[in-house]
């Protein structure tokens, strides 16, 4: 007997029945082979192209299926703002809803399908957990005028904001809900969290059926369904891509055939799976398959929930004392006066001329090295590597220059464990500014997270978790820097940001290089409440041309007409009076702020070591004397 022919129960009914049913496959995929292009929203096809959307789910319930899920994986104000269709969102949602419901004919449900927003979400991203939920909300709102059954939260890595797409179905509808996680080779997701920290964490806020889709095939989500199994006495779903996508020409082409995923369906429910249905690349003819090999079997038994586990989700770890991390650490926990130079690494792999210049930062009596990454210099030896060459060779402290812009998280972390490994300890995480894109200079590529988030997955490595709360074993000893601009023309943005990062678990605070002391007066005054230590960055300038380029094209910079002017003066004398002048400059600009900061830092322009040097030279003459 298939769906064609019996009477369906309404979708509460097929949850506490206990029978196996069938959900659909892919939709993305299904519209590409109707010859749609990726270049447009598939969402916004419920509007352009019903048609298509209607002729694709009309397929699935022939084939088989018991549940359709409407066309609005991505129908968030946040996705359809990419192609202008954000004010659409309800209108999108209720049409999806309307589309599934004509082509399942009174024989299928439909639900409403919600996918992640496509940003972080705080803690590791800008986006608020309540501005998630508003998001979600109007995309819930929509589906429930179209009439939906009832909802699928489906490929989410990121816990906390399925949450917040939860807690929006559950603010405006009790239909039944089904969570579904994603997961990656290890069958943990992306954040960390493995199928029975999800099963537990889902079942605890009563989502009605818990599982899986998408992910990375059916091999690996059947054992990660087993797992699920053991954590849960919820009903559990499966929905896996159709193996892993080939390349064949410039397409993804999936290749695992409507009978081997049959096969699979066979074992997911085995393993405790009572719906059943494809992901990625699935058509169809995978449905029709899996309809006819599991048509009349009844999940097996669940073992004994919560017995046979356990738990990789850990209770942090006390953090290690300030103090004790690091040198840098300990002068800033006991007030004292730091200075830290700014190297950049060479060019290819020869290290003999960053070696000199560290020695001689260090005979100077500098605290540490500031180590950048330049994304944007390539060949450049990266930061991480070259500090730790730095500290083993030459035995000076570093501080790593750390950018987000053109790595993931699932780097980041690799990159600081590796770096705590190493012995590296402290961090100055900034966003960064965005690298080219091969031969369009002018496309941004996405990012994954800023340096907000990048703190708060710092300070919880420093808690001995990562950011799906399992154990990294050790605690990682990390003194947490972070960037501000005391001269961004947004302040009110750049004060909230500030707080945010101090918030997140920053332990002091690098402006970019002073020229106008009121100015950095003026924002520490609206700061006065963080209790966080100010390095005040310095720059010895060396020519007019420089205080013109920086003034006018780096970001974060500002000279008063007076430094433009003293400048240029000093530069019709010569070169040298020039950088003569631009060490002045600096060390009166110290003299300014001295009581209201607790160190500096002094960049190192190309070629003007010398002047970093008497800057510092110049500074330790001042606290030197105690002051």
């Amino acid at each position: 007997m298939t769906a064609l022919d019996s009477a369906p129960g309404s979708l509460p009914e097929l949850i506490s029945g206990g029978d196996v049913h069938v959900m659909d496959g892919a939709m993305g995929t299904q519209l590409y082979s109707h010859g749609v292009f990726v270049n447009v929203s598939y969402d916004g096809l419920n509007l352009e192209a019903p048609e298509i959307v209607e002729t694709i789910h009309r397929d699935y319930v022939n084939a088989g299926a018991e549940i359709v899920e409407t066309n609005t994986f991505g129908a968030n104000p946040v996705k359809l703002s990419s192609h202008g269709l954000a004010d659409k969102t309800e209108e999108i949602n209720q049409r999806a809803v309307e589309l599934a419901r004509r082509a399942a004919g009174g024989i299928a449900s439909v639900v409403g399908a919600i996918g992640p927003l496509g940003v972080r979400i705080e803690p590791l991203g800008p986006t608020a957990r309540d501005e998630a939920q508003q998001y979600y909300g109007s995309q819930v709102t929509g589906l429930l005028e179209g009439g939906v059954d009832g909802f699928v939260l489906e490929t989410f890595s990121d816990l906390n904001e399925l949450e917040q797409a939860f807690k929006a179905v559950r603010d405006r509808s009790d239909a039944p809900v089904f969570c579904q996680i994603t997961v990656g080779e290890d069958g943990h997701t992306s954040y960390g969290t493995s199928p029975e920290d999800a099963a537990t964490e889902l079942d605890s806020w009563g989502a009605d059926v818990i599982g899986l889709n998408c992910s990375v095939g059916p091999a690996v989500m059947l054992d990660a369904m087993e797992r699920m199994a053991r954590a849960t006495d919820r009903p559990l779903c499966a929905q896996p891509n159709a193996g892993l996508p080939r390349s064949v020409g410039d397409r993804k082409i999936y290749l695992a055939s409507p009978d081997y995923m049959a096969q699979y369906a066979q074992r997911m429910i085995e393993a405790g799976a009572r719906f059943v249905g494809g992901c990625c690349g699935t058509s169809p003819d995978h449905i029709r398959e899996i309809r006819a090999l599991v048509s009349g079997l009844r999940p097996v038994t669940r073992v004994q929930v919560g017995t046979d586990f356990d738990s990789e989700h850990v209770a942090t770890q006390p953090e290690a004392p300030l103090g004790e991390r690091s040198a840098w650490g300990r002068k800033l926990a006991d007030g004292t006066f730091v200075v830290s130079l700014e190297i950049t690494p060479p060019k290819g792999w020869e290290l003999d001329v960053m070696f000199q210049q560290c020695r001689r930062i260090q005979e100077a009596g500098a605290d540490s090295v500031n180590v950048l990454d330049s994304p944007h210099a390539p060949g450049r030896m990266s930061g991480l590597p070259a500090a730790l060459l730095i500290e083993r060779e030459i035995g000076i402290e570093t501080i790593v220059h750390y950018p987000c812009r053109d790595r993931n998280m699932a780097r980041m972390i690799s990159d600081l464990l590796g770096a705590a490994a190493g012995g590296i300890r402290n961090l100055l995480l900034v966003t960064g500014r965005a690298p080219a894109s091969g031969s369009l200079p002018d496309v941004i590529p996405p990012l994954d997270i800023d340096s907000i988030g990048l703190t708060n997955i710092v300070h919880g490595l420093n808690r001995g978790v990562d950011p799906g709360g399992n154990t990294i074993g050790g605690v990682t000893r990390f003194v947490i820097g972070v960037r501000v601009n005391q001269v961004a023309i947004d302040h009110e943005r750049e004060l909230s940001r500030l707080r945010w990062k101090v918030d997140a678990g920053a332990q002091f605070v690098v402006t970019p290089p002073v020229f106008a002391p009121d100015r950095l007066g003026a924002f520490q005054e609206r700061t006065s409440e963080l209790s966080v230590p100010l390095v005040a960055g310095l720059r010895p300038l060396t020519s007019f041309r420089e205080a013109e380029f920086l003034h006018n094209e780096v970001p974060g910079i500002y000279l008063p007409d007076q430094t433009h002017s003293r400048m240029a003066k000093a530069e019709a004398s010569g070169e040298q009076a020039a950088k003569e002048e631009g060490v002045r400059i600096a060390l009166e600009t110290f003299e300014t702020i001295r009581e209201s900061i607790q160190g500096v830092h002094i960049n190192v322009p190309s070629e003007n070591l010398e002047g970093a040097l008497q800057i510092l030279a110049g500074v330790q003459g001042a606290y030197g004397s105690g002051n």
